[in-house]
């Protein structure tokens, strides 16, 4: 006998986080940070744990580096890691979750540019979303909730009746932020994460069900 994730809840739409949420690309992406880390004399081991679920500009912005162009800086990193997708893999079960929603019920609402998040879910074998909520898409990004709002708005949902899939503190902030409710994938993790939010490892084991009224329920 099943069991639904939510028991009360029924939602509107599906809003997925990328990295570290339907697919891992920590071992990429931490390769290309830490050469770039060490370049600038950072404490690699202190540094790379700050660098998951936030823009690049952001990651680099806030630290302050003399002579340092975050923007220029962010686009050179983005090309490094376009290049390294060698051990880029889906969450398990991520891809017969994703194909099993409908079209116009789900989005991948993420913080790296368009091109690397398109280059990664190829990497993955994951299908391209019908919609996409990007780093170029929003001018604040999380934990700023801008980027779920907008997904929830082009998909005609109130962001309330969504559900957000998160890995990262600074995306789950964001998801509260616009007023979602939040599921919080953990297959990345190395270390538990606090949170008073649902917590599942991976997609091996959920379904779906959508009722008459056209709800989703896990």
């Amino acid at each position: 006998m099943t069991k639904p994730l939510f028991p009360d809840r029924r939602f509107s739409a599906f809003l997925f986080d990328m990295d570290g949420t339907i697919l891992s690309s920590i071992a990429s992406a931490e390769r290309v940070w830490a050469i770039w880390a060490r370049a600038h004399g950072l404490d690699v081991a202190k540094f790379l744990p700050t660098i998951h679920g936030v823009q690049s500009v952001e990651t680099i912005r806030r630290l302050g580096l003399p002579g340092v162009d975050p923007v220029a800086e962010a686009a050179a990193i983005t090309r490094a890691e376009m290049d390294d997708v060698d051990d880029i893999d889906t969450i398990a079960g991520a891809a017969d979750f994703l194909r099993s929603l409908p079209a116009d019920r789900w989005a991948i609402v993420t913080s790296a540019p368009r091109r690397l998040a398109e280059r990664r879910l190829a990497a993955a074998g994951l299908p391209l979303p019908p919609l996409f909520v990007t780093a170029e898409d929003v001018e604040r990004g999380k934990p700023a909730p801008d980027c779920f709002l907008l997904a929830a708005e082009r998909l005609g949902f109130a962001p309330e009746d969504c559900l957000v899939f998160e890995d990262a503190a600074a995306g789950i902030a964001a998801a509260e932020a616009a007023g979602a409710e939040v599921v919080v994938i953990t297959a990345t993790h190395a270390h538990p994460i606090a949170t008073a939010h649902v917590m599942v490892r991976d997609y091996e084991g959920l379904r779906v069900e959508i009722d008459a009224a056209g709800k989703l329920t896990i």
